[in-house]
């Protein structure tokens, strides 16, 4: 990989992701109801499975989809007609179904081994309120997701991967972490391309020593918000992160909002600006769909500048309207751009 261009090599699938396998339910929400039911607004909490049944039940109805960040990105890379496929654990439960037929339906692969579980775990759920000003409040119940293991780790299908694209959500349980490094020891070994997402700054803030020591080695490229990227650095300034994380990735793409994003290569920084938009309606998986037009292009062999603005591209389609699968033609978009 050099920074300026990623070549597409002989593979047989662009980007396969590794992370939590989670059933999104979403739904609009007054602030009230933020409120009356002590939720943090704007950030992600993991919850007990009991706390889960409470507030899946007195939620409104909404939308129920298969979600978790890496699961949409790879969504993503299928929508730009890309080949995805997925790692992740569901249960042997209804909600697993929904997620297993969810991703099918979309044209990423989801056979991994032991991808169900009869150990008592349930399907991981994120229970999703969405408020006026399109924030989302996130609340996380991991059941089996969490307990991915290297028994689920396809060594053929990671080693056949341009890109392997981990979820930083996951990192959490040792099982998970041995699985995260197992897959991204395969992928390099493959001479393929490792990419870690940050996820949320509450994850940056567990796990900082351990991403920083993962980065050192095992990350080509990393992914995540300037806030994030400043956390996970101890920096007042996203001029000090750059500086920092172009000493330990080859390229780390930082998204900024409204302000665009921001590609970190060595000493070379290539900004590009957001997508203009009438309303912002829902910003979930914003992140998650901005990496996926980053990845998809970077597989296509194309330019920094432009696999930044597939992301863009992808981030702005998303957010508006409700929920993280594209309702654009994103094919379209990536032919005309990268014609």
């Amino acid at each position: 990989m050099t920074g300026e261009q990623v070549a597409s090599g002989d593979h047989t699938v662009d980007v396969v992701g590794v992370g939590n396998a989670i059933v999104d339910v979403l739904a609009s929400v007054e602030d009230a109801f933020i409120d009356e039911h002590g939720l943090t607004k704007g950030a992600m909490t993991l919850i007990d499975a009991d706390r889960a049944d409470f507030l899946h039940g007195v939620m409104p109805s909404g939308v129920e989809a298969s979600g978790g960040s890496a699961a949409n990105t790879v969504v993503g890379v299928a929508a730009f007609g890309g080949r995805a496929a997925y790692i992740g654990k569901v249960g042997d439960d209804e909600l697993g179904e929904v997620f297993r037929n969810d991703l099918r339906a979309v044209g990423v692969g989801f056979d991994v081994p032991g991808a169900s579980a009869t150990d008592g775990h349930a399907t991981a759920r994120c229970l999703i309120q969405v408020t006026a000003d399109a924030q989302r409040t996130m609340n996380t119940y991991l059941g089996v997701s969490a307990h991915l293991g290297t028994d689920s780790i396809d060594v053929d299908l990671v080693a056949s991967a341009s890109h392997l694209y981990c979820e930083g959500y996951l990192w959490d349980r040792e099982e998970a972490k041995e699985a995260i490094r197992y897959a991204m020891d395969i992928s390099r070994a493959a001479g393929r391309t490792v990419s870690l997402t940050l996820s949320d700054g509450f994850c940056v803030d567990r796990h900082r020593d351990e991403w920083l020591e993962l980065m050192a080695d095992k990350v080509d490229v990393l992914f995540g918000n300037a806030s994030e990227l400043c956390s996970l650095y101890g920096v007042d300034t996203l001029e000090a992160a750059a500086a920092a994380v172009s000493e330990q990735v080859e390229l780390a793409f930082v998204t900024m909002g409204p302000r665009g994003s921001i590609v970190v290569a060595g000493n070379d920084r290539v900004h590009v600006e957001a997508d203009e938009l009438d309303a912002v309606v829902d910003t979930t998986g914003a992140g998650d769909l901005y990496a996926s037009g980053v990845l998809f292009g970077l597989s296509r062999g194309a330019s920094l500048d432009h696999a930044a603005r597939l992301g863009s591209i992808a981030a702005a389609e998303i957010i508006s309207h409700m929920g993280a699968r594209p309702e654009a033609d994103l094919v379209e978009v990536a032919r005309t751009l990268l014609r």
